[in-house]
């Protein structure tokens, strides 16, 4: 099998969230970019990237330019095509465009390998699982206020989740924070997991101020709580408090989780698809933390990370966050809070081509 061609496009979707409900609805948008690999099979293969921001209209031509390098070469030989983009790349990664790029046609090389051998993406993997549990994301944000949150979290509670994440990092006081925790918690009862996200905005110090006072209300795990590159200063939180801590977003490529490893930094790893480099050095990073007796989480793209977290020995949750259900046909089942494994070859995944024509921008 041989890649044959290439297609892109850039899409603006609205930044809305279905698990929103209530609250006004967003003005702002959100750009992906996507990408088809098609075969001399007849055989097509699908990836996405995004994070690009103002600079997405070039990651869409790094993933163009990359993916056109790769015209004639097997998709099947993974590690192949990422050496060979490497290469071409020179020293423009991995903190960047580059790996988000490489993630795309990552991920399109594994739909088309699955596809070839009627497997889905889990299955080549290993098939450990054929569902993961998953966890509500991005309806109970920083700004949302607390009143808003205690409808909220039984609201997904009575959708069937079972666990759910929330924001803190920009109150005014530790009281303010330990508050907003408490009525989350009262709110959802003390059998659903609830996990808070801090994405870097607390120092070291207030973490462990904040963390302690919060411990009796159980948190599953608290996220980023200081800049995610201080390991020596997430080395201290995770030492001070009993609550386990979770990163890992904000890093390129494999090598930063070998620091955060080393350094007993964080207890949970949370691997971004697209950051680390696509699938195949995902599971890398689930590899190594395996090693260190550690569970691993994922970050957006759930359609895709089902298969990564179902099929890793120690994948613990999926994050469900709904940024990129909308731009598919069909997605994995939601079942009593857990995700079913697409038992489709590939990805299980196609887009839905008329959300890529109302979106896409020329």
């Amino acid at each position: 099998m041989k890649i044959t061609h290439v297609t892109t496009h850039l899409l603006r979707t609205p930044a809305d969230n279905p698990l929103v409900v209530g609250l006004p609805a967003p003005t702002d948008t959100r750009e992906f970019v996507t990408l088809e690999l098609g075969t001399d099979q007849g055989l097509v293969g699908i990836g996405l990237t995004f994070f690009g921001g103002a600079l997405t209209g070039a990651l869409r031509a790094a993933v163009d330019g990359l993916a056109r390098l790769v015209v004639g070469d097997d998709p099947t030989q993974t590690e192949a095509i990422a050496a060979k983009l490497r290469r071409a790349a020179g020293s423009s990664g991995p903190g960047g465009i580059f790996t988000l790029a490489l993630s795309a046609i990552d991920i399109a090389c594994w739909d088309l390998k699955g596809k070839a051998l009627g497997w889905s993406v889990c299955a080549l993997l290993g098939g450990l699982r054929e569902r993961v549990p998953t966890y509500a994301s991005g309806a109970l944000m920083r700004p949302h206020p607390i009143d808003y949150l205690a409808k909220a979290g039984p609201r997904l509670r009575d959708l069937g989740f079972r666990q759910m994440k929330m924001q803190c990092g920009s109150e005014p006081s530790i009281a303010a924070s330990v508050e907003r925790v408490r009525v989350m918690r009262e709110a959802i009862g003390p059998d659903v997991d609830l996990m808070c996200d801090i994405n870097q905005l607390w120092s070291v110090d207030h973490a462990i101020e904040v963390g302690r006072r919060i411990e009796p209300h159980h948190l599953f795990w608290l996220e980023d709580p200081t800049a995610h590159d201080d390991y020596p200063g997430l080395a201290r939180i995770a030492a001070a408090l009993t609550t386990p801590i979770a990163a890992g977003e904000y890093h390129y490529g494999i090598a930063p989780f070998r620091h955060l490893l080393e350094a007993r930094a964080i207890d949970i790893p949370m691997i971004d698809l697209l950051r680390v480099g696509g699938i195949t050095q995902w599971m890398k990073v689930a590899g190594m933390a395996e090693a260190f007796n550690l569970p691993v989480v994922s970050h957006l793209v759930p359609e895709i990370h089902v298969h990564l977290v179902a099929a890793a020995p120690n994948g613990l949750t999926v994050e469900y966050m709904p940024w990129t259900l909308q731009l598919f046909e069909e997605t994995p089942k939601l079942e009593r809070g857990q995700l079913v494994v697409p038992a489709k070859p590939g990805l299980g995944l196609a887009f839905d081509q008329a959300t890529v024509k109302r979106y896409q921008i020329a």
